[in-house]
């Protein structure tokens, strides 16, 4: 999935999220594919990076491929941002999505955010900002 369409998947899902007290979209800035949100009375700001499956344009678009949802594990909205994020997106029971890697989970890493990776080829870095 296309950066764009993955930060406006990720918009919807975090609107119908019950923690979320608001969610947008910022004009311009320093991040392309950027969105904020109002979680648990804290603001994260997230930026979506994407990589094209091997072989692919961005002039056509990659066909989505379908299987079971991902493994994914629920954090609360205490935990890291990173974690708590991938259980959003693990609810709706992504069925394009291989498998999600949350940052703050790797040993050696200080970083917040996730690697989805998509059974078409494509991945999206969600990254905090």
């Amino acid at each position: 999935m296309r950066p764009a369409d993955f930060r406006d998947h990720l918009v919807d899902l975090l609107k119908n999220s019950p923690e979320v007290q608001q969610v947008a979209v910022p004009d311009g800035g320093p991040y392309p594919y950027a969105l904020s949100a109002v979680v648990a009375g804290k603001e994260q700001r997230w930026q979506v990076i994407g990589q094209l499956a091997d072989g692919s344009k961005h002039d056509t678009p990659t066909a989505p491929v379908e299987g079971a949802p991902p493994a994914w594990s629920d954090a609360p909205v205490s935990a890291s941002p990173d974690a708590w994020l991938a259980g959003v997106l693990g609810r709706s029971e992504p069925r394009d999505v291989e498998r999600m890697d949350v940052w703050s989970a790797q040993e050696g890493r200080d970083s917040r955010g996730l690697t989805v990776r998509f059974r078409n080829g494509e991945r999206a870095f969600v990254r905090l900002v």
